[in-house]
């Protein structure tokens, strides 16, 4: 048994275990600067350099996220602890629907960018240009669904931030907390 499992015994495994909640806070950062940048570079960066390079930046962070989403899944699948379910209500069904939700989004943006990359032969930082793949005239509509899953993702995960905060703040249970890493 390794000193990890050993010490979640003993202190009845309250939080989650600390690969999930590194995954889980490396997810939310890289979608929130994701969706800022797709978001906002069009009308805050002017175009040339500064602008291409911070696409190709968001392009290189988006494979990242990508691989992110596949860990976290497949860490949660075969590694990731299993808390115990406080209150098996109807909240309990309202956050199991809301972190499938927010999963399901997770893969709609992240395989409409990657395809939306390939459409549009981008450039990515360093040597590597994607290969122009399936019809140009793809690049617009592809980009639209993608900003708009991108734009519910945000929407879903601003609720999930909030029903954290009101279970933290106002009812005071341990639902934050388990997210957040604790020193033994």
């Amino acid at each position: 048994m390794n000193v990890e499992r050993a010490n979640d015994l003993m202190r009845g495994a309250s939080t989650y275990d600390r690969g999930t909640i590194a995954l889980h806070w490396l997810t939310a950062g890289l979608v929130l600067g994701l969706w800022l940048i797709g978001t906002f570079l069009e009308d805050l960066v002017p175009k040339g350099v500064l602008r291409s390079g911070t696409w190709s930046a968001h392009f290189d962070f988006g494979f990242v996220l990508a691989v992110l989403v596949i860990a976290l899944l497949l860490w949660r699948r075969a590694r990731g602890r299993q808390l115990p379910v406080e209150d098996p209500g109807i909240l309990h069904r309202v956050a199991k629907a809301t972190h499938a939700a927010l999963y399901l989004l997770l893969l709609v943006v992240v395989g409409l960018g990657i395809t939306n990359a390939f459409v549009r032969g981008v450039h990515l930082i360093g040597p590597v240009d994607l290969p122009k793949l399936g019809d140009p005239s793809w690049r617009r509509p592809l980009t639209h669904w993608h900003g708009l899953a991108a734009n519910l993702l945000m929407g879903l995960a601003l609720f999930h931030a909030a029903a954290a905060l009101v279970h933290h703040y106002l009812w005071h249970d341990a639902v934050l907390r388990r997210m957040l890493h604790r020193r033994a």
